[in-house]
């Protein structure tokens, strides 16, 4: 069979794909995954005692815009991504900037605290568990969203894992912070970034071989 037969087979009959079918995928991966990553935090975890409180409700502000900051960034180039040829639209610089504005205010934080407090700030009481919970309820998010990606067709299966890992690790990040208690800025900054760090890098391991096509 000749190129030019294979081709007009394979395009007999083709259809348009829907404007903005991609993006709406994506928002409901999404939005379904931070539904399992909250549900698996209530179940597992539950969420903080003093909730409701004035400087509990001002932490989880600043938790919730630091991963959000990152979910939202690194998913517009996620879809960009998951298009044949999107890793030449996709740059990275913009994702790293809510990592960069919370490690300055991290520092500006530890700069006028008394450094007999820095190692308390930093390490907080539960920096374990939360480097364990993080990538543990990112699973649900992060199948969810490779299950979004391979309806489309990505070309760069590693840089689309890794991102798929990001996205998956700051929806997690959100989740988790309706259940932390350790509310140091510098807490934040060291163990949500590194957590979410690691996710992206296990979704740049597992991710080419989830999306494979």
């Amino acid at each position: 069979m000749k190129t030019e037969d294979l081709v007009a087979i394979l395009s007999k009959n083709a259809e348009p794909v829907e404007r903005g079918a991609m993006e709406r995928t994506f928002f409901v991966a999404l939005c379904v995954g931070l539904l399992f990553a909250l549900g698996i935090m209530i179940v597992g975890l539950g969420t903080r005692a003093d909730f409701t409180t004035a400087r509990a409700l001002i932490f989880l502000c600043f938790k919730i815009a630091f991963a959000l900051g990152i979910v939202a960034t690194a998913t517009v180039f996620l879809i960009r991504l998951a298009r044949p040829g999107g890793e030449r639209n996709a740059s990275s610089a913009l994702v790293v900037l809510p990592f960069l504005a919370i490690a300055l205010i991290a520092t500006i934080n530890l700069w006028f605290a008394p450094k007999s407090h820095w190692d308390k700030m930093i390490m907080g009481d539960d920096w374990l568990e939360c480097l364990l919970s993080i990538p543990i309820i990112a699973i649900a998010p992060f199948a969810l969203a490779i299950w979004a990606v391979r309806r489309a067709a990505p070309t760069n299966l590693v840089l689309t894992g890794a991102f798929t890992g990001l996205v998956a690790g700051g929806i997690s990040a959100m989740a988790y912070a309706l259940h932390c208690s350790d509310d140091s800025l510098p807490f934040i900054a060291v163990w949500y970034g590194s957590t979410i760090v690691l996710c992206t890098f296990a979704g740049a391991i597992f991710g080419p071989r989830l999306l494979r096509w």
